[in-house]
């Protein structure tokens, strides 16, 4: 009977820290899941009041209240698949926090509404940069039919090298004009009217040259 040697490195407190680190792998990556779980509802995203502004549309959109009966959260949009692809969003997304703390009011909804455009255009190039890859897990393209007779033929064929948010923006939360054919000017103008501001209110407060009006939020 053959007997194998037991290399003299492979020691009882080695065996042990080898467990102990697998079990603490284990325990570090299912702490993992469930941070990125909580951290990716819409019940914790609008803990901060700026993201109730954002929110308000997107109750009332389709993916909110779907014909289907399968709602998109906030994380099944914004947050990638995979659990480390998910904690490295979270951990990126901290930027926005910082601005939060320590940026704009943007709790302010004059002020959340000037900034709305380039936030709306980081969204879009996050979106981009992973070819809209969250959209999948709702959306099959081949299985695209609609109500239009040419809408498969348009996702199968015209479709071809593009991304989801090339062509469907604006579904969710408020408009905003794509970044080729925005004008800083006419939504400046278009916000002062919207909160009864005087003509040129918008660009000093973007310059911090104003203080914005105390506005509450369900003010639009």
């Amino acid at each position: 009977m053959i007997k194998f040697a037991v290399p003299a490195i492979i020691t009882r407190r080695v065996v042990t820290a080898l467990v102990v680190a697998f079990g603490s792998g284990v325990v570090f990556m299912l702490m993992l899941i469930e941070f990125d779980h909580l951290t990716s509802t819409e019940e914790f995203c609008t803990t901060c009041h700026s993201m109730e502004l954002a929110a308000a549309p997107y109750r009332e959109s389709s993916h909110y209240m779907p014909t289907s009966g399968v709602r998109a959260s906030c994380g099944d949009c914004h947050v990638s698949e995979g659990v480390l692809s998910a904690t490295l969003d979270h951990v990126m997304g901290t930027k926005d926090l910082f601005k939060q703390l320590f940026g704009p009011d943007y709790d302010n909804p004059v002020v959340n509404n000037l900034h709305l455009p380039e936030a709306a255009f980081s969204a879009r190039q996050w979106f981009r940069d992973r070819d809209s890859a969250t959209c999948g897990r709702c959306h099959v393209r081949e299985a695209i039919v609609g109500s239009r007779a040419d809408t498969a033929k348009i996702h199968r064929e015209d479709a071809e090298g593009k991304s989801c948010i090339d062509c469907h923006i604006n579904l969710v939360h408020r408009k905003v004009p794509g970044k080729e054919t925005f004008k800083r000017d006419a939504w400046n103008r278009m916000i002062e009217e919207e909160f009864g501001l005087e003509p040129g209110m918008a660009d000093r407060i973007l310059k911090g040259e104003a203080e914005p009006p105390e506005i509450t939020a369900g003010v639009n």
